[in-house]
């Protein structure tokens, strides 16, 4: 199938949702239409992915967590690369000053985060427009975006998010907690732990139909049918973001408060900067650890002082067992047990195992066998 015959046919059920009145008894049929246009899309943008295979940035993820910093052209991304990292990205008053991803490293208490300055993303990105899809391909494997946007052209963000949002990147949202296994035999039964507000039975078979003919659906979150059209696609990456509003030295202050409110209204959380004349960035350095949910451990080898030089980074919620992974592969194999001090142990050195959960600013001494 042609790539022209996919577009004429999203273009059909486009026009076909338009022309359907919404209601409940409706509602499945265009559960069912939106469901066939995302797979159409799948199947035109693995085509459009594999003829520019080869021509993407190449881009080696290093340090302990990884940014992706966007916006649109000239909204001042290279002076704030510049300014946070060790970067030397190139400055100017004109378009696409970035024509290529340009990494920096932050350093900041002991963490090493990589941030990806991208080419300016403009309206129709998702589509290939403006390298696009290259764009689009670096961004789906960062821990967390952010959207940089002009004090006085706050509606980018709008624009930015559309373009993710068609590319199938789903901001400030986790995976739906909904299980399929398809069966043989036996048509689409349906199964929850809590009750569904927000999808009738038939919306949800109308849905599935599209991908499978017999399964089993155990859903554990209740949800709607854009998360559900989501769960059957192999395209969609869930990705933690936040907005960063530069040039807050250009506005007035009233009016850069009415902004923040409207953003923050939007379930966004927000920073106002100016990364030109240094102001907001300490606030933002501790902003991005924050949101990366990364944690500070700190060594403490036996019978000396802990390093508070040199931490080990890890995640929210990682173990002992992640951190003797981190620090050398022999460590589990010989691991007898840890010591730990701080917010997570019960009292000062306690002993603990592999299973351990490990909170920021603890102080850990690892016993292995000799």
């Amino acid at each position: 199938m042609k790539d022209s015959t996919i577009d004429e046919q999203i273009k059909k059920i486009e026009e076909e949702i338009f022309n359907t009145q919404k209601n409940k008894a409706t509602e499945h049929h265009i559960g069912k239409l939106k469901a066939k246009i995302a797979r159409l899309r799948e199947v035109s943008d693995k085509r459009k992915i594999t003829s520019i295979k080869g021509k993407g940035f190449a881009i080696k993820k290093s340090g302990d967590a990884t940014i992706g910093l966007i916006g649109f052209p000239s909204v001042g991304k290279s002076t704030l690369l510049n300014k946070l990292t060790d970067a030397n990205s190139r400055v100017g008053e004109y378009e696409f000053t970035t024509l290529d991803v340009i990494p920096g490293m932050m350093i900041y208490n002991g963490a090493k985060i990589q941030i990806l300055d991208l080419p300016g993303l403009i309206t129709g990105a998702y589509k290939g427009k403006g390298r696009g899809r290259e764009i689009i391909s670096a961004i789906r494997n960062v821990d967390l975006i952010i959207f940089m946007i002009d004090s006085q052209n706050t509606e980018q963000l709008n624009l930015m998010t559309k373009e993710l949002y068609k590319a199938g990147i789903r901001l400030n949202q986790t995976k739906p907690d909904v299980i399929i296994k398809k069966t043989g035999q036996g048509g689409i039964n349906i199964k929850s732990t809590l009750k569904l507000t927000r999808l009738s039975e038939i919306t949800i078979k109308s849905i599935s139909s599209e991908y499978i003919t017999n399964g089993e659906l155990l859903f554990r979150d209740d949800i709607d049918e854009d998360q559900l059209i989501d769960i059957y696609m192999n395209n969609r990456i869930y990705v933690p973001s936040i907005v960063i509003i530069n040039k807050k030295d250009l506005i007035l202050n009233s009016e850069l408060s009415i902004r923040i409110r409207e953003i923050k209204n939007k379930g966004w959380k927000v920073i106002a900067i100016s990364a030109s004349k240094n102001l907001g960035l300490n606030q933002l350095k501790s902003l991005l650890i924050a949101e990366l949910n990364l944690i500070r451990i700190f060594m403490k080898p036996i019978g000396k002082n802990p390093d508070y030089d040199d931490p080990l980074i890890l995640n929210k919620g990682q173990t002992v067992e992640d951190a003797c992974k981190k620090l050398h592969k022999d460590f589990i194999k010989k691991f007898r047990h840890a010591q730990i001090w701080g917010r997570s142990a019960k009292y000062s050195g306690q002993k603990v195992g592999l299973d351990h959960i490990l909170a920021d600013k603890d102080l850990m001494t690892i016993i292995i066998s000799r």
